[in-house]
């Protein structure tokens, strides 16, 4: 599974202290990132812009939902709630190819 998220950082401070305390439970999880990026362009389409995209490998849907969800993790979460604006959040499966999207 890959995880699409789209965002505008708000309170940078907020956001630093997610990012570093969520490292070592997105890998636990089966979680990797394994792209960054700041908006370089405006997109086409009928999205609006973002400042930051991450993209993160996981090894299951589940431990997605086990990240999500976990209880010892529930102070976590609101540090990324109050540090981003406008998050979009996708779930892509893995394919290995565009045939099984074109039929």
């Amino acid at each position: 599974m890959y995880a699409l998220n789209l965002f505008n950082v708000k309170d940078g401070e907020e956001y630093a202290e997610y990012a570093r305390r969520a490292e070592e439970p997105v890998r636990k999880y089966g979680g990797k990132v394994i792209a960054m990026g700041k908006l370089d362009s405006y997109p086409e389409g009928d999205i609006a812009p973002r400042q930051v995209m991450m993209l993160v490998e996981w090894q299951s849907k589940k431990g997605i939902y086990q990240y999500v969800n976990d209880p010892e993790l529930e102070d976590l979460h609101p540090h990324r709630e109050l540090g981003v604006d406008d998050f979009v959040w996708h779930l892509f499966e893995k394919i290995e190819n565009l045939r099984p999207v074109l039929k």
